[in-house]
């Protein structure tokens, strides 16, 4: 290669770089700029090297233009992937990222009579994940249950504690009952805890109407 055709190969890469418009894509123009690079620098051009460096030019500026597309993709697909991640997401007001051992107790302190289901996860673990969603909507179904989301690997002197080995699990408190019911529980299983929920959740709420009634005894005797 000579040291013309080298000087015109990075000087269209030069120009390439510090433009920010479109790309030359036509032979004309190719050969126009071509033309000017020559006169510019003082350089000769024959029929058969002009065509060479033109060719050469405009592979160059096509192939600038691709690397210029790809990375245009390449952030517009980071920028659609900047969404929260799946253990992130929330159902509602009623489902809180626990941090803490001492947010966890305050947590339950705080619910009272409420009834609070754990879930303790991990972001690695499909069956956590595959489950989530259900669990959301769950959450969304029963406003008055307190649901805690508890992050396996950032609280494991928690989870050890509470004695929990397996992904996904989940415990039940309720009031000054306290743990009312613990298991693990899969996607196919998942109507166990629909049914751990309406056993616990209905028997929050007959407790809260046998105390409104023996109230009303006691007011009336």
């Amino acid at each position: 290669m000579s040291p013309t055709t080298t000087s015109l190969r990075s000087l269209s890469f030069s120009l390439y770089a510090s433009s920010n418009s479109t790309p030359i894509s036509t032979p004309i123009e190719a050969r126009q700029l071509l033309s000017s690079c020559n006169r510019f620098y003082g350089l000769s051009s024959s029929s058969s090297s002009s065509s060479l460096t033109t060719s050469s030019l405009i592979g160059n500026l096509v192939f600038s233009s691709r690397n210029q597309s790809l990375s245009v993709k390449v952030q517009a697909l980071a920028a659609e992937t900047e969404q929260p991640k799946w253990w992130e997401r929330k159902a509602g007001p009623n489902m809180i990222d626990i941090t803490s051992a001492e947010q966890f107790l305050n947590a339950l302190k705080d619910a009272g009579d409420r009834l609070v289901i754990v879930d303790f996860y991990g972001t690695w673990c499909g069956s956590c994940r595959a489950m989530f969603p259900k669990l959301c909507k769950t959450a969304k179904e029963h406003p008055n249950i307190l649901f805690l989301k508890v992050n396996f690997d950032e609280n494991k002197s928690l989870c050890k504690s509470l004695n929990v080995k397996v992904l996904p699990y989940f415990h039940f408190y309720r009031g000054a009952d306290g743990q009312v019911e613990s298991f693990s529980c899969s996607l196919a299983k998942f109507q166990k805890l629909r049914e751990a929920i309406e056993r616990h959740n209905v028997g929050s709420i007959s407790n809260i109407s046998s105390s409104a009634s023996e109230k009303v005894e006691d007011s009336s005797e």
